[in-house]
């Protein structure tokens, strides 16, 4: 079969096609031209933009409040550990309200930032919690401790009327400002504040079986550095009865004292029971000095250095067991 013919076109239709193709022709050449002499931002430079630090998260209450009786610094100031662009924290730092709970700043950083502590409770029995002793290699410390402030803040029941609890969200924020990596372990003196406590302390440590990735210290002194000074004194001028110490990751559970005060492996015990942390942890053959479990046993409370099962995950399931039995332990 022979293929169907076209039909002609009529020439008026010809000339209705070209002028269209014409009009949309000088459409075009005018949207092109406006464009061209229009006037349009450049894109700002890499540089010009907001470096996204840690340090843009400061909390409100880094504001100075006209009726504190605390001394505020006036500006933070750089150090030039911390002036690594990183990732901004995962962690952001817990809100104040709730059900009223409000942060005491107990002290600041080597770089100027707050160390907070929130309250829950009146009670004589006091109890603590401790995060991000070293920051942001261990930042789902502080991701923890953010999480439990909020749920007691929504639950505040949970806190038994005979108990006092402390929970201080980050011991080290620029270590967690300045990585969430192995650089993250220490403050912006380089120290490893978890070896720099009164208790047992050295300035150097053997490194078989210890952490030993980046370079560290246990400091010029015993509680040499502004983080360790501060809680020192917070639990020199109150009666902390049990404390702990969290870390990361999956070592276990390790009771204050040196030798293993008996209370605190007690208690470590029974957190084990209800985490399923190990205990007794698992042995390296590191030999800790300085820490801040031994310190709050010389003080008189147990305490435990206790582990989550990694660096990325808070447990808050397992440690809401954790934060009963912390809060209804007894010696």
């Amino acid at each position: 079969m022979p293929a169907p013919r076209r039909k002609k076109e009529s020439p008026w239709v010809t000339l209705a096609w070209g002028l269209n193709l014409v009009g949309l022709a000088g459409i075009a050449l005018v949207g092109v031209a406006y464009i061209a002499l229009s006037p349009v931002s450049a894109a700002p430079p890499v540089e010009a933009q907001p470096a996204r630090r840690a340090t843009a998260a400061l909390p409100a209450t880094y504001t100075p409040d006209p009726s504190s009786k605390i001394v505020y610094l006036p500006t933070i100031t750089p150090n030039p550990r911390s002036t690594l662009i990183v990732v901004q924290s995962p962690t952001p730092f817990a809100l104040s309200g709730g059900a009223g709970t409000k942060p005491v700043i107990i002290g600041y950083s080597v770089s100027g930032r707050p160390l907070e502590v929130y309250t829950f409770g009146r009670g004589e029995k006091q109890r603590m919690i401790v995060a991000g002793i070293h920051g942001g290699y261990e930042w789902n410390t502080i991701a923890l401790a953010d999480e439990l402030i909020t749920h007691i803040n929504e639950n505040p029941e949970i806190v038994p009327d005979d108990a006092t609890l402390y929970i201080l969200r980050n011991l080290n924020p620029d270590g967690d400002a300045r990585d969430h990596g192995y650089d993250g372990r220490v403050n912006d003196h380089g120290v490893d504040l978890n070896r720099n406590f009164p208790t047992n302390w050295a300035a150097d440590w053997d490194r078989d079986g210890c952490w030993d990735y980046g370079p560290t210290s246990g400091g010029a002194a015993p509680a040499s550095e502004p983080e360790t000074k501060a809680l020192v004194a917070f639990l020199q001028s109150h009666k902390i009865e049990a404390l702990i110490s969290y870390h990361s990751a999956a070592l276990g559970i390790f009771p204050g004292g040196e030798p293993w005060e008996k209370d605190s492996i007690r208690f470590a015990k029974a957190l084990a029971e209800v985490t399923g942390y190990k205990f007794p942890p698992l042995d390296t053959g590191c030999v800790f000095t300085g820490t801040l479990a031994d310190y709050a046993v010389e003080r008189g409370a147990v305490a435990v250095d206790m582990e989550l099962s990694t660096h990325v995950y808070t447990d808050f399931t397992r440690n809401l067991k954790a934060l009963k039995t912390l809060l209804e332990w007894e010696r």
